[in-house]
This record gives C-alpha cells, structure tokens and sequence, in this order.
C-alpha cells in the first residue's frame, strides 16, 4: 500500500517539479500561465480543481447519510455548471485577455476598464476569506484518509498536502497546478473506478447490489424526507437549490482561473468537452459508491460518514489497490488546495495590498504563507469538509457570480452599486445558513437571486431618476 501510495505521490512531484522549466519569471505567467494553456489539460485541470477532497470525502459521505435523493445533488451541480458556461466562460477569457489582468477579482473591477480599486479590494478579502476555508477543508481531507487507512494524526495527513503544494506553487505557479491536475485527475478517476467495481462485484453484481439497497427503508427514495414545505413546492426548491449549487462554479476565482489560462478562446468548447465528459463519469462513480457503503459498512451511531470511502476501501481492496484509493484521495485534495493557495496569492498580492507586487519571489513566499494559514485552520477547525466546502462555495458564488452573469449580459454598473451587490448577495447567503435554512435550500440561491434582482433594481432606479446610464459594452463578447 504504502509503495503505491508512494510512487504516486513522487509522479505529481516530478511533474509539478518539471513546469519549473516553463517558467517565464513573470507574474502574468506565475498567475495564468501566460494564457498559453493547452484546451485538453483546462479541461481535466478544472475537473481535479472542481472535484476536490469534496467529492471522494464530502459527496460520498452525504450520500451515504441521504441516499438516493443525494443523486440531485449530481444532477443539479452539473446542470447548473454546463448552464453557467454558456454565458459566462468564453467572456471572462475574453475580459481577461482585454484588460490583461492576472486575478478573478481584477478582472471583474475592470471588466469595462472602469479601475474600480474599492470593489477589487473588497472582492479580494472575500476570495481570501473563504479560499483559505476552502483549502483548510482539502487539507482536512487529506488528513482524514491518512487517519483511517494508515493510523496517522488527523494533522499528519493535513501536513503532508500542505507540504506538496508548497512544492507545487514554488515551482512553477499555475502551470505546476494545472499539469499535476492533469495527472492527478487520471489517478482519481481509475481509483474511483476500481472501488466501485470492487464494491459491486462484492455484492454479486448490479442487479443484487440494487435489490439490497431498495432493503434499507427509505434510503432509495427520489426525495429526502424533511423538505422546506411539503410536496412538490418542497421538492422543486430542493432540485433548484442545487442547480443553483452548480451555476455557482462561476464565482469560485479557483476554478474559473483555470479557464482564463486557455491559449486560445476558439479552443472554450474543446476544452469545456474535456471538462463535461470527466466531470460527469466521475461524479456518477463517486455517487454510487456512495450509495452501495451503505450496505457494504455498519452504519453505526458514532461512524464519521466522511470516513466511508477510505474505510470501504480497506474492507474491499488489496494494500496495492488501497494505496491507489489514498493517491486518488490526495490527488484531490491537492488538486484543489495548490488551485485556492495560488487565488489566495493573488488576491493577496495583487487585489488587496496597495502597489501590485510584481517579484515572482514575493509571489511564491505569498503562497507559503497562505499554505501554512490554510494548515493551522484545518488542524484546528472543528466542521466537516462537507460542510466546510458549501460554506465556502455558496458565499463566494453569492458575492461574485451576479455581477458576473449581468456583465456577461452587456450590463454596467457604479462602483458603489456593485459593491453593494456583492455585500447583499454574501449577506444573504451568511443569513441563510445561520437561520439553518440551508439544511432544506442550498444558501447560494437566495444570495444569488438577492445580488441579481438587486443589481435590477438599482438599474432601474437610476433609469427612472433620470441619471444617465452607461451603455452596455460589446468587448467582453
């Protein structure tokens, strides 16, 4: 186990240690790889990125707790996703490239060559609030399957991801990222392909594995029993709450990053089919195994369902295989952790600190720092990955993806008005979840309602006054 385990991990090092030798020694290419990045490794990229330590701990943990309604989650998430790129993905590239800034926050402050310094500072403390919880909760992840299947620490396996991408960032910036993701995206798929065989094959195959699920009372209903409001009101609330879950990739800066560093926009479907094709196996995989540790694990009053996959995996495989199953599980999380460090980085020293910082060695000891901060908030912190990854993703989506879309739309706006869409839409979303609101629609669909209809309204109220409104601009189609 501990050979495989090994082998793999030395295979992301060599290859984010190799991008070193790309390296232009500039902050545009520290930051976006100077947009020079083929569509096919965009693609399996911002599927390592997307799918993170969320999936192989957090989604399979939720399943086995929901059961089958969970499978919404899957649909909505991926619907919501594909529908968002339509609109947005191939303008913001195309934003980027226009004003030639290296941050989400940058570009969103300059989308019209406005220089809205207020809103670019403030999006960027956001970004690094909730990136840096975000990135906690891989190195969390991390940690947990450590624990379960070698006996470490919690904070061993937390240390160890934060040590790669370390390694990472120092090395080439993004580029290291994307090019590990591309290998680590390769490594999470066949794990997550060789559970699921083992888990069916297990229980006799397809048809039985089916019939045992249907034995557990009410874990194969389409709809979880505690709805906001009964039948279908409750139920349509639900489904779009995660389609809205879904639309939100569009405000996590770490993702969206990743699209930004395509060579070239005539190559945004190449690179989106990529994406679409190993997100969705991978995400149907991670549900079904999900679904069969029910039957396969004792469902104890004190099992930490977050701990499924790598317990079945103990249960299930060979010590080669298993190993395979934690390279697949740190390959996610690192994934994901080097891709929020590097936003972190550049929020930090390009969106928030007066005068950008443009020595790439500032840069990289900027991703350090962010690592290390990242590593004492997952040691310490209490919450699950689950959890702490909706947290994050909702309020970041909340903030930033209204003014997003309605500036993919053609829409301008004041500075002071898009701040303030930003704070409503953040607000909302924090109030949802401390009302525990949440727990029946997903926080991110009032924030971002809340963000759009308030940008309207503003839009509307100045058209009424009289106050002369910029027109909409062509540049970012």
């Amino acid at each position: 186990m501990l050979i495989s385990f090994a082998l793999c991990l030395l295979g992301f090092v060599l290859v984010g240690a190799a991008s070193a030798w790309k390296s232009r020694g500039t902050k545009q290419d520290y930051y976006l790889a100077s947009a020079s990045v083929k569509p096919w490794l965009v693609g399996l990229s911002a599927v390592a990125t997307n799918n993170s330590g969320y999936m192989f701990i957090g989604v399979i943990g939720y399943t086995y707790s929901q059961g089958l309604s969970a499978v919404w989650l899957m649909i909505g998430w991926i619907s919501g996703d594909f529908l968002a790129s339509l609109y947005v993905h191939k303008r913001l590239r195309n934003a980027a490239g226009n004003n030639g800034e290296v941050s989400y926050a940058g570009v969103l402050s300059n989308w019209h060559g406005q220089n809205f310094v207020g809103l670019q500072r403030l999006i960027g403390v956001i970004s690094l609030l909730f990136l840096l919880t975000y990135a906690a909760a891989q190195l969390m992840a991390g940690g947990k399957a450590l624990h379960v299947l070698l006996g470490w620490p919690l904070w061993s396996g937390a240390a160890m991801s934060a040590l790669f991408v370390c390694i990472y960032c120092y090395s080439g910036g993004i580029r290291a990222s994307i090019w590990t993701d591309a290998a680590q995206s390769i490594v999470m798929i066949v794990a997550m392909a060789v559970l699921l065989t083992a888990a069916v094959s297990s229980l006799g195959g397809i048809q039985p594995a089916i019939e045992q699920l249907h034995s557990v009372p009410g874990y194969m209903n389409w709809m979880p029993e505690d709805l906001l409001f009964p039948g279908v009101l409750g139920a349509l609330l639900f489904v779009v709450g995660w389609l809205f879950a879904g639309l939100s990739v569009i405000g996590q800066p770490h993702v969206m990053v990743r699209f930004m560093t395509l060579n070239n926009n005539a190559n945004m479907r190449q690179a989106k089919t990529w994406y679409y094709l190993w997100f969705t196996a991978f995400y149907c995989m991670a549900t079904a195994v999900g679904l069969l540790a029910k039957i396969l694990l004792s469902d104890t009053g004190n099992f930490d369902a977050e701990l499924a996959l790598p317990t079945m995996a103990q249960a299930l495989l060979p010590g080669v295989w298993v190993g395979l199953i934690l390279a697949g599980i740190f390959a996610a999380t690192m994934s994901t952790a080097d891709s929020l460090v590097l936003s972190c980085s550049a929020a930090l020293t390009h969106d928030i600190l007066p005068g950008n910082i443009e020595r790439v060695s500032l840069l990289k000891l900027s991703s350090v720092i962010v690592t290390g901060l990242a590593l004492a908030l997952a040691v310490f912190n209490k919450q699950s990955v689950f959890g702490m990854v909706v947290m994050a993703w909702s309020g970041l989506a909340s903030a930033f993806a209204p003014l997003l879309l309605m500036y993919c739309l053609g829409f301008r706006f004041s500075e002071r008005l898009a701040i303030a869409a930003v704070l409503i839409g953040f607000s909302v979303a924090l109030l949802w979840r401390a009302l525990g609101w949440h727990n029946y629609v997903y926080e991110g669909f009032p924030g971002i309602v809340m963000g759009i209809v308030f940008l309207l309204a503003g839009n509307a109220i100045k058209h009424l006054s009289g106050e002369k409104l910029p027109e909409a601009s062509g540049t970012s189609q």
